[in-house]
């Protein structure tokens, strides 16, 4: 396996943990909370587990690509939030305006705040990635 491959592979694990480790905090104090509130009648008794995990993992995928970028090693931690948060801006946006237009009495303020969310959670998971992920690389003498 190639340098470039174990970086991606790399890149998406540390991903993958510091995005369910932030989302679950989200989820249990913010997310759970408003939903139950504002869409509670459209919640679903239990959580669909194999959707949630399809979720995350396709969802890394992104966050990775477009955020933090291990196969363009030259980007600036300013391109790589920026893109994430570019990243998160559309995919929420894109649910929770369809979520707005095509749902009766869907509130506002859920839309809102997912794609608040989304911008958030995609620039925070790629600081941190992209941060611990320099500093295990130049540990191990392979900066960048």
């Amino acid at each position: 396996m190639n340098v470039q491959v174990k970086r991606w592979l790399l890149s998406y694990a540390v991903a993958a943990v510091i995005f369910a480790a932030v989302d679950v905090v989200w989820i249990g104090t913010v997310a759970n909370n408003q939903y139950e509130s504002q869409i509670g009648d459209l919640l679903a008794p239990s959580v669909n587990l194999a959707g949630a995990v399809a979720f995350y993992l396709v969802y890394v995928v992104g966050i990775v690509h477009y955020g933090i970028r291990p196969s363009h090693p030259d980007a600036t931690m300013r391109e790589r939030v920026t893109g994430a948060a570019l990243f998160g801006f559309f995919t929420y946006a894109t649910w929770a305006l369809t979520a707005l237009a095509v749902l009766k009495d869907f509130p506002t303020v859920v839309a809102l705040t997912d794609i608040a969310w989304g911008v958030a959670v995609c620039s925070v998971v790629t600081w941190l990635t992209a941060t611990l992920l320099r500093r295990m690389f130049a540990r191990a003498g392979t900066a960048k």
